[in-house]
């Protein structure tokens, strides 16, 4: 069932993609096509888990803020492949799902910011998926979504237009860290990723991340 809710609702919106917008995937072969693998996007819109699922060769799984499983929303959210989190993006429940299914060689799609971010750029980014990465050696994925940013209500979702550009960049692989690691050295690997990221975006869409700028904001 949960397969068949994934498949339908993405071959419904590759039509409504391919007819009403100017969508673009760029580097589907950076992303390995059996192993595991994380996938970090900067977060834009409603519309971004849904239009990485359609430009993404692979199943992916995600994680998804709590308050959107309520009553019937969540059976939907859990046969699509999401699990739930706190919106902060702390939340240990999540990270041993996230951990289980890689170990299963499964794909994981991360917005590290935690949030949509439609104007003013990329804000900066919680350490999960750095941790991730170190804790279960998987690949990570850095993703450049630009054109959703006006894609709002859940009746534009389903009738997306505008120029959509996915950019997928080469595979960032973390070394193996044993043991405790301290917080600065974590955050480190983490504004790696989000450097990856940003450098797959137009400078507007960079925010703190901005490859002109100096990385000190961490707020």
């Amino acid at each position: 069932m949960a397969d068949l809710t994934y498949r339908t609702c993405n071959f419904l919106l590759k039509k409504m993609l391919n007819t009403l917008s100017e969508w673009q995937v760029e580097g589907e072969h950076n992303v390995p096509l059996d192993g595991p693998v994380i996938i970090a996007s900067n977060h834009l819109s409603n519309i971004d888990p849904a239009l990485l699922a359609c430009s993404i060769p692979r199943r992916l799984n995600f994680v998804a803020k709590r308050g959107l499983f309520k009553p019937l929303a969540s059976n939907f959210f859990y046969a699509y492949g999401a699990f739930p989190m706190n919106r902060d993006g702390r939340d240990i429940e999540a990270f041993l799902w996230a951990r289980k299914l890689l170990n299963q060689n499964r794909a994981m799609v991360f917005f590290p910011e935690a949030q949509r971010n439609p104007v003013g750029g990329m804000k900066r980014a919680f350490s999960g998926v750095a941790l991730l990465g170190l804790r279960t050696q998987a690949p990570i994925i850095p993703v450049g979504i630009t054109g959703t940013e006006h894609i709002g209500p859940p009746w534009q979702i389903a009738f997306p237009t505008g120029k959509l550009k996915v950019r997928i960049g080469p595979a960032i692989n973390l070394p193996a860290v044993e043991g405790p690691m301290d917080r600065p050295v974590l955050e480190s690997f983490q504004d790696e990723v989000m450097a990856q990221i940003a450098s797959l975006l137009p400078e507007p869409y960079q925010g703190v991340y901005s490859l002109n700028q100096p990385q000190t904001d961490k707020s």
